[in-house]
């Protein structure tokens, strides 16, 4: 269909037949009459309605089910290919995968928290390995957590995944309590780490050793701000280069990917007084410290949305800066990308703040494109973040401290002009649009003030104007915003009759001309009727004989006005 919105009318005329497209339209009531003449006429076992909306973003349409009727869908069963068949894990080796780690950490979250460790380190330390198999209870949870949904993806039964992950936790804990039985963790009290990385060199299992002995160096120590100081302590006597320094950093910056996943780890490294945007903030300026140090040369004051990072977080970011911990740093772009675009406010308490902030992190993000992130990904973060902007509850709370109706059109214009995406634009627009059309914008600017005159008014509608136009919003919604501007400067204009006052003034001709001018050109009198009649006087007075011969007697006093002439449509 051509429009941006239309219904689609599907059929199964048996319970067991697929859908099937019956028709398409624009009319709503056409769409579901239509489907319920197939359904009472025996035509169609079931139908369903759904409407259609165009994303103008992705050029995709949007599916929402209007109306379903008739006999349910047959449920028919998952077939699993050959690949998908069979327990996803069949070694201790595969626990040490990063997908597997990930999902352990799911699993065991609470386990894992409560004893102030990673899953990187239960699967390097004897001592957590015994703890969790005496608890018993909570490894069973955790088998039961990964069996349950692995059950339904592979086909196989659930008891007979049980067993499997049971005997394969024994057996992973068993190597690790035999390894732990025969001292293949060395104490980093008694041995130099960079000696035990060269003598590592060429084992096979180095990795599986140097987990074990950094993980160790962990033993102790809790606070995701203490842990990550132990672990830069260890990168500072990591061996300088060469595949001993691989051995060594691979297993922490495994560490610390974990570590930084959980929100408490993060908010005591950064500090817990941060609000979610300045810990946003904080972590890009971590990751990324060029670019938000070359940000703040060009404009100081990100510096105070940009918070300092000190202690072990900076001198992460030394190394960061350095081109050490990729996967960490783009794991933690990730990071706030996925919470740009979760639900949370950045600044709960604070609407302004928050597209304060919220502008800042667009600016630092998007100077990381292509090293961290590409520039698809920040912008489809942002755009999806710029929903929440657009909701009637932050609107409300974003204009509350705004007193007049004046300062809620600024407010809003801000809005327009910080948020992204087609949608998020026209939302914004609507907002700005039902504003400067009230009846109340226009009582508040005709009304007589002591603090602001007739022209000053004006210049302020100008200014608006000019604002407005910087937004990036469509024709059509900048049009119809700009003239109901215009429309109210020209009713100011009119009551005030500040044109027809300077055409009569006694001033000098240059002088009037050079008023007019501003007016007629948008500088000090927005676009619309007082724009005009601006320029109507202006022509007036180069037309008068009198006047035309004073400026033919002195061209050179047409000199500073020709570019006024100009942007108001008066010369070529």
């Amino acid at each position: 269909m051509a429009g941006p919105v239309h219904y689609e009318v599907y059929i199964r005329k048996t319970a067991p037949a697929p859908w099937s497209l019956q028709m398409a339209t624009e009319d709503r009531a056409n769409a579901i009459e239509t489907a319920e003449e197939l359904l009472s006429d025996n035509r169609a076992a079931a139908v369903r309605v759904t409407k259609e909306t165009l994303d103008p973003d992705t050029m995709a349409f949007n599916s929402v089910t209007v109306l379903t009727r008739g006999a349910p869908e047959v449920q028919r069963k998952r077939v699993v290919s050959d690949e998908d068949a069979g327990p996803r894990c069949g070694s201790p080796q595969d626990l040490y995968a990063p997908a597997a780690r990930e999902l352990i950490s799911r699993v065991l979250e609470d386990w894992l928290n409560r004893q102030g460790v990673t899953a990187f380190e239960l699967l390097h330390r004897p001592d957590l390995a015994e703890k969790l198999e005496a608890s018993g209870v909570e490894l069973q949870h955790a088998i039961q957590k990964v069996a349950v949904p692995e059950s339904q993806a592979v086909g196989q039964p659930v008891h007979d995944l049980v067993r499997h992950y049971q005997k394969l936790a024994d057996r992973t804990i068993e190597r690790l309590l035999f390894a732990g039985r025969k001292n293949q963790f060395p104490d980093l009290e008694n041995h130099s780490l960079a000696d035990l990385a060269h003598r590592l060199a060429g084992q096979s299992d180095r990795a599986f050793i140097m987990g074990g002995v950094v993980s160790g160096a962990l033993k102790g120590v809790r606070g995701g701000r203490a842990r990550l100081d132990r672990l830069m302590d260890l990168a500072e006597r990591a061996p300088m280069d060469g595949p001993p320094h691989a051995m060594v950093m691979v297993p922490i910056e495994q560490v610390m990917c974990e570590l930084f996943a959980a929100r408490t780890n993060l908010a005591d490294v950064l500090g817990p007084a941060l609000d979610q945007g300045a810990s946003l903030a904080a972590v890009v300026r971590m990751v990324a410290p060029r670019e938000v140090t070359a940000l703040i040369a060009q404009d100081p004051r990100l510096a105070l949305q940009v918070p300092v990072v000190d202690g072990p977080a900076a001198r992460l970011g030394e190394r960061v800066a350095s081109g050490q911990f990729p996967l960490l740093s783009a794991s933690l772009a990730r990071m706030v990308v996925r919470e740009l675009m979760s639900p949370r406010r950045l600044r709960p308490n604070d609407a302004a703040g928050e597209i304060d902030i919220l502008r800042t992190l667009a600016m630092t993000l998007t100077a990381t494109a292509g090293r961290l992130l590409t520039l698809e990904e920040v912008q489809s973060a942002f755009n999806e973040r710029s929903k929440a902007l657009v909701t009637a509850d932050f609107v409300a709370a974003y204009v509350k401290p705004c007193t007049t109706v004046l300062c809620e059109a600024e407010a809003l214009t801000r809005l327009c002009e910080n948020v992204t995406g087609l949608a998020n634009k026209r939302a914004a627009a609507r907002w700005l649009s039902a504003c400067v059309g009230s009846l109340r914008f226009e009582s508040e600017m005709r009304a007589a003030s002591a603090d602001q005159t007739a022209a000053q008014k004006l210049g302020v509608l100008a200014g608006l104007v000019r604002a407005v136009r910087g937004c990036g919003l469509s024709e059509r919604d900048e049009a119809e915003i700009v003239t109901a501007i215009g429309s109210v400067g020209g009713a100011v204009e009119a009551e005030a009759r500040i044109t027809a006052m300077l055409a009569r003034s006694p001033a000098p001709l240059q002088q009037k001309l050079a008023v007019l001018l501003r007016m007629a050109a948008g500088e000090t009198a927005p676009q619309g009727p007082a724009a005009d009649r601006a320029r109507v006087e202006a022509v007036k007075l180069f037309r008068a004989p009198d006047n035309r011969a004073a400026l033919a007697a002195a061209p050179e006093t047409l000199a500073p006005l020709r570019g006024l002439m100009k942007a108001a449509g008066l010369a070529a």
